[in-house]
C-alpha cells in the first residue's frame, strides 16, 4: 500500500473527528460560563491535558525538532522555557486566578487596580492573540501543503476552517474535548513512536555520540545569550497571555489549577527533551537535509516520511498538526472573548455609550454573541495568514509590546498591595512606548530587514523602564481605593463580589 495515502487517510480521519468533537461540545454548552471557560469545572486529567495542549504548538513540536537537528541537546531551551512559564504560573499565580471567577486579563486588572484606564491592556491582548492565531493556521496549512499538494492558500483556507468550525460550535467545551485527542496523538507520536525509531535508526545515543561533534551535547550549545531570550519571552509572555488564563479559568477549583498545571509543565519540560533527542538522531540518520535552503522545520516531515513505517509517518504527521490546531483554536477563542468583553465595551466608553457584555437573562443569546465573535475573528486570522507572508514578525510585536508593556502590571497587581491604578496604567503606556520606539530605531538603523523587530533590546528596554515607573508612580500616589483593595482580598479569597468601584468619579459596575 502506498505510504503516502495512508499517511493522508490518517490526517483525514483525525481532521473528521476534531469535527465530531466540536458537535460533542455542542452538547455540553448552554451559556456564557460553558462557552468561554468550559463551565469553570475541569477536573485533573482533562485540564492537564488541555494546558499542555494549548501551550505546545508548532514552535515547540515541528520547530523543537529542527533546533535539536541544528544545536543537538540544547535546542530543548526553547519548549524548557515554555514549561518553565507554565510551571511557574501554575505554582505560584494560578490558584488566585481562578478563584477570582472572571474572563479576561484586563477584567483582572480593572478588579484589582479599580481604574478604566487599564482597559487599554484589552487592545493589545486581543493584537496578540489574533496574530498567534494567524500565525498558527499559516503553521498547519504547510503540513496539508506537503502531504496533499495544495496550495497554501488553500491549504490555510481549508485548513482553518476546521478549527473555526470546532471552536465557533462548542466554545471551550469543544476546544477541550478536542485538546485531550491532540494531547494524546502529540504524546504517542513524539514520545513512542518518533523518539525510539529515531533513535533506533542512528545507532542509539552510543552511535550518535560517535558521529557528530561534541557540542551537540553540551547543554548551552544553542547560545547562552539565546537560551536568556527564551525565558525573557516565552516564560514571562505565558505569565501573563489571555490563552494561557483563559484554560486557568477553566479549572474546576484552585488545587486543579496549581497541580494540574505543574504536571504540564513537567510534560512541557520532557516534551522538549524528547524533541531535541530526535533532532539529534535525525542529524546522524539523515545528515543530508540542508536545513539553511529549507528551513529547520522540514526535519520533522523528513523523519516522519523517510524513517518511520508505514501509518507511524500519518499519526506523527496528525500529532504536528494536532499541536498547531490546539494553539490556533486556543488563540481564537481568546481573541474572542477579550474583543467581546474588553475591547468593545472600552471603545464604547470613548462615545460616551456602556455596554455590558456579561451574561444576560438569555443564555442562549450570549452563546450566539460569542459564536460569531470567533466565527468573524475566525475568518479574519485566516484571511491575515493567506494574504501576510510574514505574520511572525506582527506576533513578535504583539509579544514584545505584551511583556515589555502589560507583565509589571499584572503581575504586580498579584503580589504587591501598595501598586495603584494610576501606576499600572503609567507603567503599561511607558513599557509599550519604550518597546515599540526602541523597535522602530533599531529597524531604521539595521542593515537586515526585520532585524530590529526579531532584536532582544527593545523587550530589556520596555521592562526596565515599566518595572521603574510602576514602582515610583506608585510610592508617589495615593493608595488604592480602600472599598476595591477589599473587593479584591474577597475574590481572591473565592467570595463573591458583585461590585467594585472604578474611581472616585465613576459609578461602580458589575465586575461579573
Amino acid at each position: 500500500m502506498d505510504a503516502n495515502f495512508v499517511n493522508i487517510a490518517i490526517v483525514v480521519v483525525y481532521l473528521v473527528a476534531m469535527l465530531a468533537f466540536g458537535w460533542w461540545g455542542k452538547s455540553r454548552t448552554k451559556n456564557n460560563s460553558d462557552f468561554l471557560v468550559a463551565g469553570r469545572r475541569l477536573g485533573p486529567f482533562l485540564y492537564t491535558g488541555t494546558m499542555a495542549a494549548v501551550v505546545l504548538g508548532g514552535a515547540s513540536t515541528v520547530g523543537g525538532v529542527g533546533l535539536g537537528y541544528r544545536f543537538g541537546i540544547s535546542g530543548m531551551w526553547l519548549v524548557v522555557a515554555i514549561g518553565a512559564g507554565v510551571l511557574l504560573l501554575s505554582l505560584l499565580f494560578a490558584s488566585t486566578i481562578q478563584k477570582l471567577k472572571i474572563y479576561t486579563v484586563s477584567q483582572m486588572l480593572s478588579l484589582r487596580y479599580g481604574s478604566r484606564a487599564t482597559q487599554t491592556s484589552g487592545i493589545v491582548m486581543l493584537a496578540y492573540t489574533l496574530m498567534l492565531c494567524a500565525t498558527s493556521t499559516g503553521a498547519y496549512a504547510t503540513i496539508f501543503v506537503v502531504l496533499f499538494g495544495w496550495d497554501r492558500a488553500l491549504a490555510i483556507a481549508i485548513g482553518g476552517a476546521i478549527v473555526l468550525v470546532y471552536s465557533t460550535i462548542g466554545g471551550m467545551w469543544s476546544i477541550t474535548l478536542a485538546d485531550q485527542v491532540q494531547f494524546v496523538i502529540k504524546t504517542v507520536g513524539i514520545f513512542f513512536l518518533m523518539l525510539p525509531f529515531t533513535l533506533n535508526a542512528a545507532g542509539g545515543l552510543d552511535g550518535i555520540r560517535a558521529r557528530v561533534d561534541a557540542s551537540f551535547f553540551q547543554i548551552d550549545g544553542i547560545g547562552i545569550q539565546t537560551i536568556i531570550t527564551y525565558f525573557v519571552v516565552y516564560t514571562l509572555g505565558l505569565l501573563i497571555g489571555q490563552d494561557i488564563w483563559q484554560r486557568v479559568f477553566t479549572a474546576k477549583t484552585p488545587t486543579v489549577a496549581r497541580w494540574g498545571g505543574a504536571t504540564a509543565g513537567i510534560y512541557c519540560i520532557l516534551y522538549g527533551a524528547a524533541g531535541a533527542l530526535i533532532g539529534l538522531g535525525a542529524r546522524v540518520a539523515l545528515p543530508d537535509i540542508d536545513v539553511k535552503a529549507l528551513g529547520k522545520d522540514v526535519v520533522y516531515a523528513e523523519v516522519a516520511t523517510q524513517l518511520l513505517p508505514i501509518g507511524v509517518g500519518g499519526l506523527v504527521l496528525a500529532a504536528a498538526v494536532a499541536a498547531m490546531m490546539s494553539t490556533a483554536s486556543g488563540a481564537l477563542i481568546a481573541a474572542a472573548t477579550v474583543a467581546r468583553a474588553d475591547v468593545v465595551p472600552f471603545v464604547a466608553s470613548w462615545f460616551g455609550k456602556t455596554i455590558n457584555t456579561d451574561d444576560t437573562d438569555n443564555p442562549e443569546h450570549d452563546v450566539r454573541a460569542n459564536r460569531m465573535w470567533v466565527l468573524g475573528l475566525g475568518i479574519v486570522a485566516i484571511v491575515i495568514a493567506i494574504i501576510t507572508k510574514d505574520v511572525v514578525a506582527a506576533l513578535t510585536i504583539a509579544y514584545d509590546i505584551l511583556v515589555g508593556g502589560l507583565l509589571v502590571a499584572i503581575l504586580g497587581g498579584l503580589i504587591w498591595k501598595r501598586g495603584t491604578g494610576v501606576a499600572a496604567a503609567a507603567s503599561m503606556a511607558v513599557g509599550s512606548v519604550i518597546t515599540l520606539g526602541t523597535m522602530i530605531i533599531l529597524e531604521v538603523n539595521a542593515e537586515v530587514p526585520l532585524e530590529g523587530i526579531y532584536a532582544n533590546e527593545p523587550i530589556y528596554f520596555g521592562l526596565a523602564a515599566s518595572a521603574i515607573v510602576y514602582i515610583a508612580v506608585s510610592l508617589l500616589t495615593t493608595p488604592t481605593d480602600s472599598a476595591v483593595m477589599a473587593n479584591w482580598r474577597r475574590r481572591v479569597a473565592g467570595r463573591a463580589v458583585v461590585v467594585v468601584v472604578v474611581e472616585e468619579d465613576q459609578a461602580p459596575v458589575r465586575t461579573h
